[in-house]
C-alpha cells in the first residue's frame, strides 16, 4: 500500500493533517491512515479512542467551513481511518488558507485556485459574475447577429437574452469578452518552420471579442491548411487540417478556458499538424475519460457557451471531441488529447501525412489489430533494443498513430481509433 492523491499516512496526529483535510474537502474525497508509516508499515496508535476524539476537535476548531468527514478505528490493529468527502461550501480553510492536493503532496492553493473554489462554494461560474468595466461596446456582436441570426434591430434587450446582464442589471464578465473591446488575454498563433526554432508568421489577438480572436484564428488556419486545385473546369478545395476539427477546437478552447488566469491560448501551426493549448484543465467533476468520451459535459462558461451555440460556433454541447474524432475518419493518423491540471492540449494532424519510416511500421503492424503490447515485448518481437522501440511506441502516441493504456510497469501501447 502507497500513498497517492487519495491516501495519505500519518504515523501519529499532528495538525500538518488538518491541511489535507483541507484539500479533499475541496478538491475530492480523500482518506487518512493514522497509525501507519510513510513507508505503509503499521505503526498503530495508542489509545484509539482518545486519538479518535483529538482528531475530532482539531478538524472542528481548525476547518472552516465544518468538512463532511468519518472516523473509523480498528481497536486491534490500531489503525485510525479519517474520510472525508468533497464538500459543497468551498472554499474550505485551515489558518484562512485552502489546500488541494499534488500527487502526494498537500500544498497551498494559487490565487487563481481560490477564486475558482469561491465561485465554486458560491454556485457561480466567472463568466456572470458583473465585470469590472461597464462601459461596453458591442459592434463586432451587432454584426455577427445581424449575419448569423438575421437580427437587425440590436438593444439592451437582446443584451438581456444573451443572458449578458446580472439580476443587478450589470454587465457580467461574458458581455465584456463579447464586447469589441477589454483586458482578457487573447490567443496567440505562431506558424512555424521545419521546428519551433523557426517562425514564419505570428498573430497575437488579445484585447477584444472572443468572437474576433475566433474569426482571426479560422483565417489563419486557412491561410496555412487550405488550398484550391484545379481539375478540369472544376476548383476543389483541399484541407490539410479538417475545418470543421479546427473549428471545434478553437471553440472549445474559447468556450472552456479559464479566462480569470492571465494567459493566451497558443495555438502552433507545424508542418505535420497544429497544437491548440489552452488554460486551465477540465472543470471540475469532469475526467479525462469523461471528457475524451463526450458522456459528461460541464461548461465552465455557461453563458459564453449559449452565445456560442446560438451562433452555430458550436454544434451541441459535450460534441466537440467527438466531431473532431469524426473529421479523421479513414486516416491513420488520429487527434490527441493532453490533460493536465492547468492546460488542455490538442493535436490536430495534417492529412495525407500517415507515412511511417521501415522501423515505425515494424512497431505499428504490432498494434494494427487492436492488441495491447508493452514496450519490451515491441522490443522482443522486432530485435530492436528497448530504448528504441520505446522512443518509436512514443512517437507513435504523439503523432495519433497510438494511444497509451495504464502507467509505470503497466504501461501499454494499442492503436488508436
Amino acid at each position: 500500500m502507497k500513498e497517492s492523491r487519495e491516501l495519505e499516512f500519518q504515523a501519529e496526529v499532528t495538525n500538518t493533517f488538518l491541511k489535507t483535510v483541507s484539500a479533499y474537502a475541496n478538491y475530492g474525497d480523500g482518506k487518512i491512515l493514522f497509525g501507519i508509516d510513510d513507508n505503509g508499515q503499521t505503526i498503530g496508535i495508542s489509545d484509539v479512542k482518545k486519538t479518535c476524539q483529538d482528531i475530532e476537535n482539531r478538524i472542528n476548531d481548525s476547518i472552516s467551513p465544518r468538512p463532511d468527514y468519518i472516523l473509523e478505528a480498528d481497536d486491534s490493529s490500531g489503525i485510525i481511518i479519517l474520510s472525508v468527502r468533497e464538500g459543497r461550501f468551498k472554499p474550505y480553510l485551515y489558518k484562512a488558507k485552502a489546500y488541494k492536493r499534488n500527487d502526494t503532496a498537500t500544498v497551498e492553493v494559487t490565487h487563481s485556485e481560490l477564486t475558482q473554489l469561491i465561485l465554486d462554494g458560491r454556485n457561480l461560474t466567472y463568466d456572470e459574475l458583473p465585470s469590472e468595466n461597464q462601459d461596453l461596446h458591442f459592434h463586432f456582436l451587432q454584426k455577427q447577429l445581424a449575419e448569423t441570426l438575421g437580427i437587425e434591430n440590436f438593444s439592451d434587450d437582446i443584451l438581456r437574452t444573451l443572458g449578458l446582464y446580472t439580476k443587478e442589471r450589470r454587465l457580467n464578465n461574458a458581455a465584456a469578452l463579447l464586447a469589441d473591446e477589454n483586458s482578457f488575454s487573447g490567443i496567440d498563433m505562431a506558424r512555424m518552420g521545419k521546428n519551433i526554432n523557426y517562425i514564419l508568421d505570428r498573430k497575437t489577438v488579445d484585447r477584444s471579442s472572443v468572437l474576433i480572436q475566433y474569426a482571426e484564428a479560422v483565417n489563419l488556419y486557412r491561410q496555412y491548411y487550405q488550398y484550391e486545385v484545379v481539375e478540369g473546369i472544376q476548383r476543389r478545395r483541399v484541407e490539410k487540417v479538417p475545418e470543421n476539427a479546427f473549428r471545434e477546437a478553437i471553440a472549445n478552447s474559447l468556450v472552456h478556458r479559464r479566462w480569470d488566469i492571465p494567459a493566451h491560448i497558443r495555438v502552433i501551426m507545424l508542418e505535420e499538424q497544429i497544437e491548440i493549448v489552452s488554460p486551465g484543465g477540465l472543470p471540475d467533476g469532469v475526467s479525462r475519460e469523461d471528457y475524451l468520451s463526450s458522456k459528461v459535459s460541464i461548461l465552465r462558461n455557461p453563458i459564453l457557451g449559449d452565445v456560442f451555440f446560438r451562433m452555430h460556433y458550436i454544434e451541441c454541447f459535450g460534441t466537440g471531441i467527438r466531431r473532431i474524432l469524426d473529421s479523421y475518419a479513414g486516416s491513420s493518423r488520429k487527434p490527441t488529447f493532453d490533460i493536465s491540471e492547468t492546460t488542455i492540449r490538442v493535436v490536430l494532424p495534417v492529412l495525407g501525412n500517415d507515412q511511417l519510416s521501415p522501423d515505425q511500421q515494424k512497431i505499428f503492424d504490432l498494434i494494427s489489430d487492436g492488441s495491447l503490447i508493452s514496450s519490451s515485448e515491441a522490443a522482443e518481437r522486432t530485435g530492436f533494443g528497448k530504448s528504441k522501440a520505446t522512443q518509436i511506441l512514443k512517437w507513435l502516441v504523439q503523432s495519433g498513430f497510438a494511444d497509451v493504456v495504464g502507467r509505470g510497469r503497466g504501461t501499454r501501447y494499442r492503436k488508436k481509433y
